[in-house]
């Protein structure tokens, strides 16, 4: 029998076995960086959403006292009969700007306000629900237990214990711990530097006319909404036509001005994909293509210090390519602590078509059914329909090894907030 050569043999979606796996390549990118250097110190409203550099350490003790968590009376618990009432003097109040100044003693109690210290002598706060109160005296009823409902001091934070640790990205709950501290200012690293350009002579500047055969770059609008909510720094150098030379230049002057270079287009194997003959004269890149789809063919390298990220020119894989690479390497670059992202089983109600051999990242709508988690896929999943990413809110990660789905089945999902 004659064998049909390598080379002729069909293979579905042109499939390599060479191909590396998801999870290999991303963590052989991580692997490979550093978190860049430079800090900037910042008053403390002036640093949501920046990346703190250094850990941040209490000052003191939070609460600084022992205090009420509630509103209600408090006593010395060996005052209250174990089986029965207890009717004791109100000695006075405190408040949590004016704490009681005397000594509660033996058969007294101090009504007391949330927030407010707890007097000398006093060991349990009884929630003023439970008290009969009138003419001077507090009633209170048995089952109550010494130490409850008080808030010790130092049991949110101790004083010279780490608050916030370096690495953390400061939200909004932050700002408002940073300020209980007394902290006005905090040390964040600077903003990570990213440039961006598509390349390809079919691509034309939003607001002008499409000639046969163009379309417009939607690409390079993707990529800055994207890295802006990561918070970065974007250069973006517009469109860099089909041309050695013009590749050239454009790759060496983003180099020089970012930390990060991520290009659209020009990584498959066309005969106007430029991008691996260039970098082979500038720099290093690492592999080429995944074992996934969309988003096969994808470069990773370096351009002296810059980290290089060669995304595919079809819309939809920009986007997957760059929630499931990009995004992790940015975040090691920024100095982030780890994120991995989040995935969730959920029934899938809808069958879905897939070969084993990669994984596949098919866009999905995830809802709400009867109480029920559930998804259903956007509908046609081709790497140029760009509206399936925006009526998607989730990826639906199918595995390597995993074939058809068929409806009912469970599914792993990624959701789209949160990631970036």
């Amino acid at each position: 029998m004659t064998q049909t050569p390598d080379i002729l043999r069909i293979r579905p979606d042109d499939y390599d076995p060479d191909d590396m796996p998801v999870e290999r390549a991303r963590q052989f990118i991580v692997e490979r960086l550093a978190p860049v250097s430079g800090t900037e110190r910042l008053p403390v409203l002036s640093v949501l959403d920046r990346v703190l550099a250094a850990d941040v350490v209490s000052p003191m003790d939070v609460p600084g006292h022992d205090n009420s968590a509630m509103d209600g009376y408090a006593l010395r618990h060996a005052d209250l009969a174990a089986n029965g009432a207890t009717t004791l003097e109100v000695a006075g109040t405190a408040y949590a700007g004016q704490p009681f100044s005397g000594l509660a003693g033996r058969g007294h109690c101090v009504r007391i306000m949330t927030g407010a210290p707890i007097p000398t002598g006093c060991d349990c706060v009884v929630m003023q629900e439970n008290v009969l109160a009138e003419n001077g005296r507090a009633t209170i009823g048995p089952g109550h237990q010494a130490g409850q409902n008080i808030r010790r001091a130092g049991e949110d934070l101790a004083k010279g214990g780490v608050a916030l640790s370096a690495g953390r990205l400061l939200r909004p709950s932050d700002l408002g711990l940073l300020a209980s501290l007394g902290v006005g200012e905090v040390e964040v690293r600077r903003r990570l530097r990213v440039a961006i350009f598509s390349t390809g002579d079919e691509l034309v500047p939003v607001g002008q006319a499409l000639g046969d055969g163009q379309v417009h770059d939607s690409n390079r609008y993707s990529l800055h909404g994207l890295l802006a909510r990561l918070g970065c720094e974007v250069i973006d150098l517009g469109l860099v036509r089909d041309d050695p030379a013009a590749l050239e230049a454009a790759l060496s002057d983003a180099a020089s001005r970012a930390d990060a270079v991520i290009t659209s287009g020009g990584v498959s194997v066309g005969e106007a994909d430029f991008t691996r003959d260039v970098m082979a004269r500038l720099g290093t890149v690492l592999f080429w293509k995944i074992a996934m789809k969309p988003g096969r063919p994808l470069a990773y390298g370096e351009i002296g210090t810059a980290q290089f990220f060669g995304l595919p020119g079809n819309p939809v894989s920009v986007m997957v390519t760059f929630y499931q690479f990009v995004r992790d390497a940015l975040l090691r670059l920024q100095g982030r602590s780890a994120e991995p992202l989040p995935l969730f089983a959920v029934r899938c109600t809808s069958p879905l078509k897939k070969a084993p051999g990669r994984t596949e990242f098919q866009r999905g709508i995830l809802s709400l059914q009867d109480g029920e988690w559930v998804v259903a896929p956007t509908g046609e999943q081709g790497s140029g329909i760009l509206s399936s990413m925006s009526r998607a809110n989730c990826f639906i990660v199918l595995e390597q090894a995993r074939g058809r789905v068929a409806a009912g089945e469970t599914v792993r999902v990624q959701p789209f907030e949160g990631i970036v």
